[in-house]
């Protein structure tokens, strides 16, 4: 008697990729530490919104010096005023926020913590990671720069940025306290340029390569 046909099983598991659990961590543990860092740096909001420390600036380069050191005094503080109109312009438009979480899932999941030995099968076929970061790297250009997401992130940046600028540009930084030997990418531009967190992301990426 011959033995019932067995059915054929298929790997759930080739179309989702499984991911690097200890970069994951490692990434986001960094992360908070870079954040906890650059949010120790943050000056009192009381002092940013003194009312006595406001005054028309004499000219244009006067208004330029002043920015220049009020930025360099607030830079935390500022970021966090641009962050929060990014915030506000986002949440106020859930479609575009649903996209940029959609997009940043897809670099996270399908590229950066993806495990390196476990190919991406979508659909049957098998994509080489150069194929994936080509394809992730043609819908971000295609998200930003192609549809409305693109010109709401612009228009919250120039709002934020303009709010800075307009702040700086009247208050008086003479009784601020400036630290010339402060390292020029302390606090939160060594978050964005140098922080550990950016380091674990790239090495990731570079082992890809």
């Amino acid at each position: 008697m011959s033995s019932p046909a067995s059915l054929p099983v298929t790997n759930q598991q080739a179309s989702q990729p499984p991911i690097n659990s200890h970069a994951f961590r490692t990434f986001l543990s960094r992360l908070s530490s870079s954040l906890r860092d650059s949010l120790s740096q943050r000056r009192p909001w009381l002092e940013l919104v003194d009312r006595s420390s406001f005054a028309r600036p004499e000219s244009l380069s006067d208004s330029f010096s002043r920015i220049r050191k009020n930025l360099s005094y607030f830079k935390v503080n500022y970021a966090a005023i641009i962050s929060l109109v990014l915030a506000f312009s986002l949440l106020s438009h859930p479609f575009s926020l649903l996209v940029l979480l959609s997009l940043l899932g897809s670099w996270m999941f399908l590229y950066l913590f993806r495990s390196s030995d476990q190919p991406l099968v979508l659909f049957g076929r098998t994509f080489s990671d150069r194929e994936t970061l080509l394809a992730l790297v043609l819908t971000t250009i295609v998200i930003v720069f192609m549809t409305s997401v693109g010109s709401l992130l612009t228009s919250a940046l120039t709002i934020g940025i303009a709010i800075v600028c307009l702040h700086g540009a009247f208050r008086v930084p003479d009784d601020l306290f400036l630290d010339d030997q402060e390292p020029a990418n302390a606090g939160l531009l060594s978050f964005i340029g140098n922080s550990a967190a950016t380091s674990a992301a790239a090495s990731v990426v570079a082992g890809r390569v």
